[in-house]
């Protein structure tokens, strides 16, 4: 769970090519988190071959990065020739779909660093595990990395680890106090933060502004112990819809689409409802109505999501049954 750790894992292993592997639809927090890494990792090791894959391709945000940044991708790794697997901003294998089992084969080593909540199957898989459910965002551990191996990020690097806290904490405001810590050590690089920020700004896409209003006029409101629950449903965008209820006044949504004949939930709630109604979106409604459905689900404290196999009414009908006897318990 250290820098030093995870190098004598890749130098006793004689690794020549290790693979950095971004979860499905990367965002900028693992992407960076791959970029930074993979500018540490090459200090150590100068004649390894290390690559950033995409399997399952990257969100619309993060394709700004590539305009902007030196970093480069492969949206079609060979994992199977990978001496080491780095799992990174992910807590499970099965958010590679189809890629996972290539993954859970392979004979390489595997190491995850990631700050969800921990998914038991694929611990037992790795090597080496760091996890911090406390970081705000993935380039937290990363630099943590940094500090450890006591090496300072270059430029493009402290830009890179910026970037990805930015967008995983909302601009900031998930972050804590040692999310700030960490930005203000970046900063000093030499980073504009406003121009930075400036920079990744992206407009609204006009369908997401159409998701958005038909999540709330399809809302089904219910109230659990004086908690405002709204589930509903969009052919895409889940996720922006899901906060966008909650934005609006409930204290704790699900949005659910069907995408490739799977049917995808996104969760999202209040800090409020997270820590006086005691839920855990990740833990105690995502993980296990991923297992309901027969796919996956994890993620964070307030915002977690759900892939399966099933109908929409289906999983939005158990994500309340799940709500209902947790919010019960802690009643």
């Amino acid at each position: 769970m250290s820098f030093k750790e995870l190098l004598h894992i890749l130098e006793d292993g004689k690794a020549s090519f290790v693979l950095l592997l971004c979860h499905r639809s990367a965002d900028a927090d693992a992407i960076c988190s791959a970029y930074a890494l993979q500018g540490l990792l090459k200090r150590f090791l100068p004649n390894v071959v290390i690559e950033i894959g995409c399997p399952q391709g990257v969100n619309k945000p993060a394709k700004q990065l590539f305009e902007h940044m030196p970093i480069t991708v492969n949206l079609k790794p060979n994992i199977e020739s990978a001496e080491a697997i780095v799992l990174l901003d992910m807590n499970t294998v099965e958010q590679l779909d189809e890629v996972a089992d290539v993954i859970k084969k392979s004979p390489s080593p595997k190491i995850i660093i990631d700050h969800h909540a921990p998914s038991p199957e694929t611990m037992q898989i790795c090597q080496f595990c760091m996890i911090d459910e406390k970081a705000a965002a993935n380039c937290e551990l990363i630099y943590r990395l940094f500090s450890q191996a006591g090496v300072e990020p270059n430029l493009n690097e402290a830009k890179a680890l910026f970037i990805g806290i930015a967008f995983d904490t909302r601009h900031f405001a998930l972050a804590n106090s040692p999310t700030f810590e960490i930005i203000a050590k970046l900063v000093v690089k030499g980073i504009d933060a406003q121009q930075t920020l400036a920079l990744f700004a992206l407009p609204i896409d006009p369908s997401e502004r159409v998701a958005k209003l038909k999540a709330c006029k399809r809302a089904k409101i219910i109230k659990i112990e004086g908690w405002i629950i709204a589930l509903s449903h969009v052919s895409a965008y889940q996720a922006p819809a899901a906060k966008a209820l909650v934005d609006l006044g409930a204290h704790m949504s699900a949005v659910a689409g069907k995408k490739n004949g799977k049917v995808e939930l996104s969760l999202r709630c209040t800090r409020q409802f997270n820590e006086q109604a005691g839920v855990h979106l990740g833990v105690d409604i995502a993980a296990p109505l991923g297992e309901f459905l027969h796919g996956v689900g994890g993620g964070h404290a307030m915002a977690s999501g759900v892939s399966g196999k099933g109908e929409i009414q289906e999983a939005l009908k158990q994500c309340l049954v799940l709500l209902k006897q947790k919010i019960a318990k802690t009643a």
